[in-house]
Formats: structure tokens, sequence, C-alpha cells
């Protein structure tokens, strides 16, 4: 660290330099702006960069290399990936640099590093155009795409990393470098599925998909339906088209229920032919469209903790531990446990990325919120009780995405033995210091 004299006046300049915003930790706003997604997460990071452009991006680098400090970098605010930034750390934020540029003759999009799916969508679907996106709105984009991407119409497009065809990057020696299959093509490789690992991605640029309709409709059950309902979604599921995907879930906001969310790339009929064996099951509540979505949506605020398991399948016993565990959550306020099916254009995507999860048949996901530290341990406990649930079916890859910080042997295999190793020679070239660690992290070799 510098002494307290260099680092004060690298802080005027940075002040003075930068379009964006800068927070110490003295300043109004400074709370506000290091709170993260899980309030566990009470971490104070030495300064908050809130960069403007990429210009903005390149100085704050070069002041945290001044300074010896470690990176963190927050693109649209979830940051769910790795541990939090601790208090020898620059701390990037990008939520001001969030433009989305279609360009519907070459059916592409550029997208800025703070950008949200939600945003995204937004500008895509005047086009008819589409790409593979979250299931929540306010996740960040680049997060997302960079770290595999498995979203509500992965089945019918491919996991959103496969969309990728150029990247925008400042590197940990604050140098502005493009990554696309003709440069640099080892780092592009290493950012399908490698994360935050290897600098800063100021912009994406995704293909598009022809997407005309899109129907979406969630069915709720009681508790005592839930079983009958998961199984009659695997086999709409198993029996289906390539463009029908969703969830089903157990959230626990008010009344407990089962949601069945069906999603289908098409139109509103299509979509209803496909749910007859769920509008058949005894049912309370059908809310369609974008509606049904907001379910999906989290904001920051409490305690959280959440993890993943890639399966093989979903026979009856999952399905019985699945809805058992559900029920069974200890704290209820906001908890869920949710299913995703992948599969499709998913499986049969490019295999040569390190993406290794994309030959799963379905994904689980519990995430845990809470408001008092003192249930901490028993929501940490239902999550590490619900992956145990169901190591019979695990597929042995993890989807990164959807996990927390659990750990070097998890990120192995949420990567690939194989891949890691190459991805640490990409590491050692772009990153030799390991400035950015607060992710997934790959270290360099």
């Amino acid at each position: 660290m510098a002494s307290h004299s260099r680092a004060g006046a690298a802080l005027d300049a940075l002040r003075a330099d930068l379009a964006g915003d800068v927070f110490a930790p003295r300043d109004p706003g400074y709370d506000e702006a290091r709170a993260f997604f899980d309030a566990r997460a009470d971490r104070r990071p030495a300064v908050i960069a809130r960069c403007a452009h990429e210009a903005d991006v390149v100085r704050a680098v070069r002041f945290a290399r001044e300074l010896d400090l470690h990176i963190a970098v927050r693109g649209g605010g979830h940051g769910l990936a790795g541990p939090p930034p601790d208090h020898g750390t620059l701390l990037v934020d990008l939520r001001r640099m969030h433009a989305v540029t279609v360009d519907p003759a070459a059916e592409a999009v550029r997208v800025e590093g703070g950008a949200t799916m939600g945003g995204l969508d937004r500008a895509a679907q005047p086009y008819g155009l589409a790409t593979t996106g979250c299931r929540a709105s306010g996740i960040g984009v680049c997060g997302f795409v960079l770290g595999g991407g498995t979203g509500l119409l992965d089945r019918a497009f491919g996991l959103a990393v496969d969309d990728l065809i150029g990247v925008e990057l400042v590197t940990a020696d604050a140098e502005r470098v493009h990554a696309n299959p003709d440069e640099n093509p080892e780092l592009f490789w290493a950012l399908h599925g490698g994360g935050g690992n290897f600098g800063i991605a100021t912009a994406l640029t995704l293909e598009l998909h022809e997407l005309p309709e899109f129907s979406v409709a969630l069915l709720l059950y009681l508790p005592g339906n839930g079983r009958e309902m998961v199984r009659a979604f695997r086999e709409i599921i198993a029996d289906g088209p390539d463009q029908v995907g969703g969830a089903v879930m157990y959230p626990t906001a008010g009344r407990p229920v089962y949601g069945a969310l069906l999603t289908y790339a098409g139109g509103a009929a299509g979509l209803r032919g496909l749910a007859q064996p769920l509008l058949a099951l005894p049912h309370e509540a059908e809310l369609p469209g974008a509606g049904a979505l907001r379910l999906l949506d989290l904001g920051p605020g409490p305690r959280a903790h959440w993890s993943a398991q890639c399966l093989t399948g979903l026979p009856d016993d999952l399905v019985d531990g699945f809805c058992a565990r559900a029920e069974a959550v200890p704290v209820p306020s906001g908890s869920r446990h949710t299913l995703f099916p992948l599969g499709g254009a998913a499986a049969a995507g490019p295999d040569r990325y390190p993406v290794p999860y994309r030959g799963a048949a379905w994904v689980t996901h519990p995430l845990a919120r809470w408001a008092d530290p003192a249930d901490d341990e028993r929501a940490l406990a239902w999550v590490r009780d619900a992956r145990a649930d169901v190591r019979p079916w695990n597929a042995g890859a993890v989807c990164l995405g959807l996990a927390g910080d659990e750990g070097p042997e998890r990120v192995r295999a949420g990567l690939g033995a194989g891949n890691l190793l190459r991805l640490e020679k990409v590491k050692r070239t772009y990153d030799p210091d390991n400035v950015f660690r607060f992710n997934h992290n790959v270290r360099p070799v």
C-alpha cells in the first residue's frame, strides 16, 4: 500500500480526472455505492470509482495499480460471483455505462458494461430480436454472458455466451484490448465462460436472433399439488420443442405456493397448447406475460446465500426430495428453491468453450434470503442440504453463474479441469498479478 500522503494525492488526482464519481469511506454516498445484493457482504472498499465511460475505467485501473490496490468490478449490480471486495480494493462501478445499441440490419447489439438484461430486452424487442437473457431483468449483461449465461431462451437459442462476437476490455495494465475471433482469439476463447478474470469488460457485442413472438405464463399451485406439477412440467420439457422452457419454483414471499413458469418462443396459442397438462391440475392462479416474469426479479437488501447443481435428469425421487427441501426452508421470507431445464440448443452449442455444464439436463438453484443475522447458520445449512439432496444425480459440472463463493474445486468443476489449465495461461498473459480476483477466480500459472 502507498503512504497516506501519496494515497491522498493520488485520490485527489482521480477525483479531478474522472468524468464519473469517486467515493472514499467518509464521503456522502459511499454507503449507498458499496451496498451489494447480499447484505452480509458488509465490506468497505478503499475507493469506489463510478465510471462514466471507458476512459474513466482506464484511469481508475491506473490509479489502482499506482497504489497497489486489487480491483473489483460492479457491472449491473447483483455481483453473485466470488467474494466481496475488501478494504484494500478499488471498486470499479460501471452502472453509469449502460447504453444498449441495436443494429437491426446486422442482427447484433453492443451493450456497455453496466447494462442490465432488462435494458437489453427493451432495446431489442421493437425489432423482433432477442438474445438468450437471464431469468431476472436486473442482472448485469456482462457478468451473465461472460460466466456462460443460462436463461429463459437457452433451449431455443443456446447459452448467452454462444452469441458473444466481440469484447471491449481494459486489462490489468490499463490497456484497451478488443477480443473477437480475429483479434486476440485466445483471450476471446477465455471470455466464453472465464468471467471477469482477464480485465474489465466495458462493452460486449452479441448476435441477436429473430423472435417476433414470446409468450409467458405462470401457474400457481398449493403445496399439496407441487410434486404432481413438477412431474407434469418435466414431461412438457421432455416432449415439447426446443422453443419451450421456463422453471419450476417454490417462492416463499407471502403465501407458500409452487410456481410453474412456462415460456415459449412463439405465440400465446402455442403456449397454451403446451401448457394443457399443467392447466389440467388444480391450480390457484394464472399470471400471463410480464407479470409472470416479475416473480423472478430480486432486488438488493437482505442477507442472502445461494448455490446451484447441474443434474443428469429429473427422476421422481429427485422431484420428491426437491419439494421436501423447498417446503422445509427455515427462513421463508424471500427465499426460493428453483429447477431450470437445459437441453435443446444449449446442449447442442459449441463444446470448445470453458462451459462444461451445457450437457446437463436440469439445474437446481436454492437461494435463501433473510434479515436477521441470528438465522445465518440455518439459512446456510438449508442451501448446503439442498445441494446434498441431489448428489446422486450430480452431472459433475457447475453452472458458475448461479453459484456463490464456494472455493477452488467448484471453480474447477465449473470451468473443466483441462480448460482451467488453458485459462491459467491466459490469466498469466493479461493479469499476472491476479489483480482481478474478486470473482470465480482463475489464478495465473
